[in-house]
């Protein structure tokens, strides 16, 4: 198949999808539960954070933002992807010409719709209930739009490896989302980075979610907000390297990982209530 033909096929998939993922009340109910979550939680902070006159209430929503991606990425991808390959969707794909790649052409617009549309209720919502800032002009909307952007791409292919090296689907959420929430926490999401021990704060630089976060941070919140970060910049340079080098790495290692899994099975493993 041509590559315009998996492209249109993926397309044609991911729409779907979509419509499928926001169609049904459990699946719209969960997705609209974490930006309502933020939100809750930032009508309950009532202090700045240290050391300037920015509300946490600021952080708190700044940090919905980028959970939504994250979580996206890193647990809801992984999810997916075992499940398809436990049933035997992958296996059934890869004996259609083009069918593995308009899958994931198929999944990469059903991850970033939903994890940008999340952000996207996260952010109006906050600014709507309780009063946190929205960027201030082009260049900070430019500045959310390619942090965001850049972190999905950044982060897809590590839960994609998640959701392909885990045996089904609740080991990879179950085994995953320890890990990935401790990182989160201590990159600074929900709380500044800055009260963490100093060698936490060096370990968490060398994971893309401190950096997302932080460059999220950039874009909604004032410069008065620095006193909270690690060098008293935003390091947008920094952003872009480190995010960008997991982006690199993953999509050259994940794709043969996916292939070399699949080769492996040789039929869908038969559910639990087929053997019944």
């Amino acid at each position: 198949m041509s590559l315009p033909r998996v492209f249109i096929a993926g397309v044609r998939r991911g729409r779907i999808e979509i419509g499928q993922a926001f169609g049904r009340p459990r699946e719209l109910f969960s997705f609209l539960s974490t930006p309502a979550l933020f939100v809750v939680l930032a009508l309950f902070v009532d202090r700045d954070i240290p050391g300037s006159s920015v509300p946490m209430a600021d952080l708190m929503v700044a940090g919905g933002v980028s959970t939504m991606v994250i979580q996206t990425a890193l647990l809801t991808l992984p999810q997916v992807l075992a499940t398809d390959r436990e049933d035997g969707t992958l296996l059934r794909l890869k004996a259609v010409p083009g069918g593995i790649p308009a899958y994931l052409v198929a999944k990469t617009l059903v991850v970033a719709a939903t994890a940008l549309l999340g952000a996207a209720l996260t952010l109006a919502a906050g600014a709507l209930a309780v009063g946190s800032g929205l960027p201030v002009d082009a260049a900070h909307w430019l500045t959310l739009a390619w942090v965001l952007l850049l972190g999905l791409v950044g982060l897809a292919p590590l839960g994609a490896a998640i959701g392909v090296l885990l045996p089904n689907a609740r080991q990879a959420l179950g085994l995953a989302m320890l890990p990935i929430l401790f990182l989160m926490i201590a990159s600074g999401l929900y709380f500044p980075v800055t009260v963490m021990p100093e060698l936490l704060q060096n370990i968490v630089q060398v994971f893309p979610m401190k950096w997302i976060a932080q460059g999220t941070r950039s874009a909604l919140l004032p410069d008065a907000a620095l006193s909270a970060e690690t060098q008293g910049s935003w390091q947008h340079l920094q952003t872009l390297g480190v995010v960008g080098l997991w982006a690199l790495v993953g999509y050259l290692l994940v794709p043969g990982l996916i292939r070399r899994t699949t080769r492996r099975q040789s039929g869908s493993r038969p559910r639990r209530s087929e053997l019944v």
